[in-house]
């Protein structure tokens, strides 16, 4: 008799910690979507990813053509980044300095940017000609191909601003 009322015990506490835990996640399933529903959540959201666009130079990847095409339409030069893949300071200047915003804002702005990988594609063709030695190398071109500027290996925003803003440029 005992054992039967053990058995019987044991097998309402199962019972109850099954309905306690789908209680417990169904509770966090709601308070999750009640937090994330909320307008000005959202908002914020997508304030975040526009303001993010806004504060990083925006590239042309890996396209010669399309980055000329752009540049003669719009009267301007060509800031090239020319990388490669396995580079950390190519990667250090995409996380760090081409997101700064006054970067951002005045490339934006002043030139057609291209990223460019050199060893694929249009890159490795231009790598020859530009005769590209080390990376990151970064480059004002016109949209003919003629180099007007350049400079190798990293650089701060502060100096890829002075870069930009070389009177030669204009």
């Amino acid at each position: 008799m005992i054992a039967m009322c053990v058995h019987i015990w044991i097998t309402k506490l199962r019972m109850m910690r099954k309905k306690i835990i789908y209680i417990v996640a169904l509770l966090s399933i709601i308070v999750f979507l009640g937090i994330f529903n909320k307008p000005e959540i959202a908002n914020a959201i997508g304030n975040d990813e526009r303001a993010n666009l806004e504060t990083q130079v925006n590239f042309i990847e890996n396209s010669w053509t399309s980055a000329v095409e752009k540049a003669k339409k719009e009267h301007k030069y060509i800031f090239v980044d020319a990388y490669a893949v396995w580079c950390g300071p190519c990667k250090l200047l995409k996380t760090t300095t081409f997101r700064d915003r006054k970067i951002a804002e005045y490339f934006n702005k002043n030139f057609v940017n291209l990223s460019l990988d050199m060893e694929k594609g249009d890159g490795a063709k231009l790598s020859e000609k530009w005769e590209i030695e080390a990376y990151p190398t970064l480059l004002i071109v016109d949209p003919e191909g003629r180099v007007i500027s350049g400079h190798v290996g990293f650089i701060t925003a502060t100096d890829l601003l002075k870069f930009g803003q070389d009177p030669k440029i204009k």
